[in-house]
């Protein structure tokens, strides 16, 4: 017995809608993970609830980053082939501009009320804090342990590149010695292989 096949259709009921939605936006964030890490790939999902809540998930350190290339191949688009169809450049318009997106999410960050949440909407906001917050820490860990990585190579390197300043010092004082004895009347160098 399979599932049955679901109708693609707005959901009348307030709760059940709320429910679907939770979950769709869980699942998708969590295809997007999958597919960054699977793929090898730059993710950015933005997801604006009805009421207006905005939800996001970057595979990369930011959703800025992210924005700002979209941009530029939007522009590069635009400037290699200006010839480009009015039904594409439509399609790039609905989309928001960087600016605008982080417009929104200032927006909806500020207009938040935490007394008009529910429970369960508490609960979903929780959740992603934690997911980012362990994702954030995450990144902090590797980007620390590539540093110390690098900073040891540095000190290896400093450490042989010293010891050959060690060597050539030794090399040019005993160069040096050796001059100097070189440079002695004959006398004095007998003399002082007798002493």
């Amino acid at each position: 017995m399979g599932r049955k096949k679901l109708e693609i259709k707005p959901i009348l009921d307030n709760s059940c809608r709320q429910i679907a939605f939770c979950k769709r936006r869980k699942g998708l964030i969590k295809k997007a993970r999958e597919l960054s890490i699977l793929c090898d790939v730059d993710v950015g999902v933005v997801i604006v609830s009805n009421r207006g809540r905005l939800h996001e998930f970057s595979s990369t350190n930011s959703m800025t980053g992210i924005l700002q290339r979209y941009e530029r191949h939007v522009e590069a688009a635009k400037e290699i082939s200006p010839e480009i169809q009015v039904s594409e450049l439509s399609k790039y318009s609905r989309f928001m501009t960087m600016g605008e997106l982080l417009q929104a999410t200032e927006r909806q960050f500020e207009e938040t009320n935490a007394d008009g949440l529910t429970v369960t909407d508490l609960v979903h906001l929780e959740n992603e804090l934690q997911t980012t917050l362990i994702q954030t820490r995450s990144r902090k860990t590797h980007l620390l342990l590539e540093s110390v990585k690098d900073l040891h190579e540095q000190e290896k390197l400093l450490r042989e590149e010293n010891k050959l300043l060690e060597d050539n010092i030794a090399g040019m004082k005993k160069n040096r010695k050796v001059n100097e004895m070189s440079d002695l009347p004959p006398q004095r160098v007998t003399l002082n292989f007798l002493l």
